[in-house]
């Protein structure tokens, strides 16, 4: 894989190179494609590094891709279809390192299938006046759910203050279903530890807790790879972590410079995420009982979504009509 500029920085301020970020996915090429392999994958790029002043996100494939890379065909959710990059190869990994691209953001789906979800993703979104350290508190209750429930969920940094959980699911299920899972397990997770855990998508209500963003299981959002790196000026990179390690590290410990002996020595935290492919049955029942026996249904949808079968009405909550009372349904509408 031919690198042009080798010498331009993408993070200035960690002194990484083109060629610098190149080397770091040629050094730990196996693990991260482990994460990628057969998924279509958004580019976050910035052409000139991350000080340059220009960066975009690059969903279509785009033009001068060279003739070995793949493409995967996706639906959008206002149900128009597309060709992204599909990572089928490491080499495309350095390729997307050639067209700049500092973050890697790939589907929850394998390009045989890409309307059923292989990857049941739980966003940890720590909300101001909270950080990391409270996100590995609601990571490590989420653990004790998936285990009564029987399911293996792997960990890793977000590259920034969050963590993220992955599993691997049998792909029959819509991504509306595995969204209705994530949602199902947040307000779980709520109800264990209300003063810690909100599902609010309303920014207005959430206060210092941890926001498990249900919204980044639905179709056409993703979360960072694992091992890719962030835009960030230390170049962090989203590092998988065994569960005995998270009380021992921070976000920043993760970098280009550090991550490469890091799996050296101690090989990949998410080596056996393929081994087992989790049924979404006993999240879905839970989501069950969480409508029948609580009134509890959907929540809303990212703004640029159709509006969706079963989904309230997407008014903030201070905006929201009142009655004499002061009282309002669940759906913002005066009663």
């Amino acid at each position: 894989m031919r690198i042009s500029s080798p010498d331009k920085p993408l993070f200035p301020e960690a002194g990484i190179t083109k060629l610098d970020l190149a080397t770091y996915y040629a050094g730990v090429a196996d693990a991260v494609f482990r994460g990628l392999a057969d998924r279509p994958v958004a580019l976050n790029r910035f052409p000139d590094g991350l000080d340059g002043g220009k960066s975009f996100f690059t969903k279509a494939a785009p033009k001068g891709m060279p003739d070995w890379a793949a493409t995967a065909r996706v639906t959008f959710p206002s149900g128009r279809t597309g060709d992204e990059v599909c990572i089928t190869e490491a080499a495309t990994i350095l390729w997307t390192v050639q067209m700049g691209a500092l973050e890697l953001h790939p589907w929850p789906v394998r390009r045989a299938d890409t309307d059923h979800p292989d990857e049941l993703r739980i966003d940890l979104d720590p909300q101001p006046g909270t950080d990391f350290s409270e996100a590995a508190q609601v990571a490590r209750e989420a653990h004790a759910v998936f285990e009564e429930l029987g399911i293996r969920p792997y960990l890793k940094t977000s590259g920034g203050r969050g963590l993220h959980l992955l599993v691997r699911i049998e792909p029959r299920w819509t991504f509306v279903e595995a969204r209705r899972a994530v949602i199902a397990l947040g307000r779980e997770l709520e109800r264990r530890r209300p003063e810690l855990v909100t599902t609010s998508w309303w920014k207005e209500e959430r206060g210092e807790r941890i926001f498990i963003d249900f919204n980044q299981m639905a179709r056409d959002r993703m979360t960072v790879a694992a091992y890719s790196t962030r835009a960030r000026p230390q170049a962090t990179v989203s590092m998988p972590l065994r569960w005995s390690d998270l009380a021992d590290v921070e976000p920043s410990d993760f970098t280009v410079r550090t991550v490469p002996a890091l799996v050296a020595e101690n090989g990949d935290a998410n080596a056996e995420i393929d081994d087992v492919a989790h049924s979404l049955e006993p999240l879905l029942e839970m989501a069950e009982r969480d409508e029948k026996d609580r009134g509890l249904g959907d929540l809303p949808y990212p703004p640029d979504f159709p509006k969706m079968p079963g989904e309230p009405m997407r008014v903030q909550p201070s905006k929201a009509r009142h009655n004499g009372k002061g009282e309002k349904d669940s759906e913002g509408k005066a009663r």
